[in-house]
């Protein structure tokens, strides 16, 4: 398990003398340390966790008793969510399980910065490849009826949207920013150094941008996302 899977962390010596993995106010001692390594890296190549009888193989430990009282404690330290229903029923929290994709936060509506970076208020999550949706704040957003209708996006599309500053994005781009005219919307239009925000619904008027800095940048589109079935309703995404 990469080190950076469980931050902020460091080994500190116990008084004991046993090594103990410091994770915040709550310290792995650690075999509790080298069962939540076993269970991610199990995680990620079988794509489910092991049973308890498989984690006391592999660590020696003859008691399923003991085992569960490990998964307990890493549970009560904020590791691990338990189903005591299933034999498998430990869910592990806070860390990005693979290295091919990134968990994506989805926004009925618009958010605010601090929002779209820390995924707060999303009313779910979206694993995707780290080839479509790298750069780190990404986020997807439902198209409101005629934001994007002019480039093939429908009411209820999931937009995916990549921060970006203004000065970085080229000609053309499809723009996520608030300047005062009640879409978030806009196609970047560059002229030599003059700058212009054209609105994507159909009547309104291009805006200039005199000052970059005034503009309230969220960033651009790179994709959007469609159920094919309409009688599948809603996106199905799975919570994480």
């Amino acid at each position: 398990m990469a080190r950076s899977d469980l931050t902020p962390q460091r080994d500190v010596p116990a008084r004991t003398g046993r090594r103990v993995v410091e994770i915040g106010p709550q310290p792995l001692n650690e075999i509790e340390g080298k069962i939540l390594e076993f269970m991610v890296q199990y995680l990620r190549a079988n794509t489910y966790q092991p049973s308890i009888r498989e984690i006391g193989e592999r660590f020696g430990i003859k008691s399923t008793k003991t085992v569960s009282e490990h998964l307990q404690a890493l549970a009560d330290k904020g590791f691990l969510e338990r189903d005591p229903s299933r034999s498998r029923g430990v869910k592990i929290l806070g860390m990005d399980l693979t290295t091919e994709t990134v968990q994506v936060p989805c926004f009925r509506e618009m958010p605010d910065r601090r929002a779209a970076a820390g995924g707060t208020e999303a009313e779910s999550t979206l694993a995707l490849d780290r080839r479509l949706a790298g750069e780190r704040g990404s986020f997807f957003v439902r198209a409101g009826a005629g934001d994007l209708a002019v480039v093939g996006v429908n009411e209820g599309d999931y937009v995916l949207v990549e921060p970006a500053s203004l000065a970085e994005m080229a000609d053309g781009t499809i723009v996520v920013a608030h300047i005062g005219t009640g879409s978030w919307y806009h196609r970047l239009l560059r002229n030599g150094s003059s700058v212009q925000l054209a609105p994507l619904r159909t009547g309104g008027e291009a805006t200039s941008v005199e000052d970059v800095d005034s503009v309230l940048m969220v960033g651009r589109v790179t994709a959007f996302f469609r159920v094919m079935d309409d009688s599948a309703g809603a996106v199905n995404l799975t919570h994480h």
